[in-house]
């Protein structure tokens, strides 16, 4: 299951994942909403949460997220994965490079941190008055 994690700042978009994650959860709950903020923002930052009762994805899961990823390839400015999963942080962290945003790895209970985070001015965001 996905849901959208709410409380995000304009320009910034929260997914949570839970059980098992199929296509289905992508088509009707992730897409849209990515979609619908691509419409109106040229760049988006993305918090995904893959819960500490994840139980896998289904291979049109999988299907689905890179079909995303490639159609708004460098749309992300941003992107935070929040999880303890083993084999998603390895393969999250051989892969970071290839994210054309800018990518950070965080725990389960690091979530408020990349919540901050997400939420963050980049440097030139910064308008100098500290």
């Amino acid at each position: 299951m996905i849901e959208q994690i709410p409380g995000l700042p304009a320009g910034a978009l929260g997914f949570r994942a839970s059980g098992q994650v199929t296509a289905s959860d992508y088509s009707g709950v992730l897409v849209p909403d990515i979609e619908a903020a691509f419409a109106v923002n040229r760049k988006l930052r993305l918090l995904y949460q893959i819960g500490p009762d994840f139980t896998g994805f289904d291979a049109g899961a999988m299907w689905e997220d890179a079909q995303l990823g490639f159609r708004h390839f460098s749309g992300w400015d941003r992107v935070a994965l929040v999880t303890d999963v083993q084999w998603l942080r390895v393969t999250a962290a051989a892969m970071g490079f290839a994210v054309p945003a800018e990518f950070k790895l965080f725990h389960n209970a690091q979530f408020d941190e990349a919540m901050a985070w997400i939420g963050e001015p980049r440097p030139a965001e910064d308008d100098g008055n500290k």
